[in-house]
């Protein structure tokens, strides 16, 4: 049999991709993954074979890889970011599982919470949570709680999936959920297109971030009571003293 690479591939740019990545890649007879982060690779791997699929289709995509592997073949399930994050390597895992196949190699990428973070400042430099808006898999009552207690407990709060054609009011919602706990003037942030043309950096407060139009290509960051903005950048202080 051949061997499953799960590669995170980072926010899309070549030169976030890490080295190990890269090799899983090049040692791969197969990529397979969602058509956007096909898309993303073959520009870089155009001699590559590909297999793609639709959103919704994860545990399709997951036996497709097992498939190939027992016929000899080695694939890259790529997904964006870091394959543990909201990726590929849990549903892959669970899958294998089922099937009794078991020679996978996790490969770790660049999260968005990395990425975005590092384009506004240091906005996650102290204690920080990351919380999915998207209620395909997940109840909305439960999100809910997580942000509330997020909230209570002053982390900073890192947004995935913030809206989309279905849910545009989720933010919104987020943000009236968060205001009971944080004061509106808390410094907030957000990236869209991380690593990709078009990238685009704000810096708001909690009040102004509720009414902001995002996309599910957006990533939001909260700040806790102690962030600030310093030189245009939003800084979340460890709390070392500067002398």
């Amino acid at each position: 049999m051949g061997k499953i690479y799960v590669v995170g591939i980072g926010p899309g740019e070549e030169a976030s991709l890490t080295e190990r990545a890269k090799k899983a890649i090049e040692d791969s007879d197969m990529i397979v993954g969602y058509k956007a982060y096909i898309d993303i690779v073959r520009a870089y791997y155009p001699d590559k074979k590909y297999l793609e699929s639709a959103m919704t289709q994860e545990i399709d995509r997951c036996d497709r890889c097992i498939d190939l592997v027992k016929d000899k073949k080695s694939v890259a399930l790529i997904c964006s970011g870091d394959a543990g994050i909201y990726g590929m390597a849990s549903p892959l895992l669970e899958t294998a599982q089922k099937r009794g196949f078991n020679d996978i190699e996790i490969i770790p990428g660049i999260t968005a919470a990395s990425s975005g973070a590092a384009l506004l400042g240091a906005p996650i430099n102290h204690d920080f949570c990351v919380i999915s808006l998207s209620d395909l898999l997940t109840p909305w009552e439960l999100i809910e709680k997580r942000l509330r207690c997020a909230a209570k407990g002053d982390f900073c709060i890192v947004l995935y999936n913030p809206a989309s054609h279905k849910r545009k009011d989720h933010l919104k919602r987020a943000c009236e959920i968060m205001l009971t706990e944080k004061s509106p003037d808390t410094v907030c942030g957000y990236v869209k297109n991380i690593g990709r043309e078009g990238t685009e950096t704000v810096v708001c407060t909690l009040s102004e971030l509720a009414d902001k139009q995002v996309d599910m290509f957006t990533t939001v960051f909260i700040g806790n009571s102690k962030t600030r903005i310093v030189n245009q950048k939003m800084v979340t202080p460890r709390g070392y003293e500067n002398k």
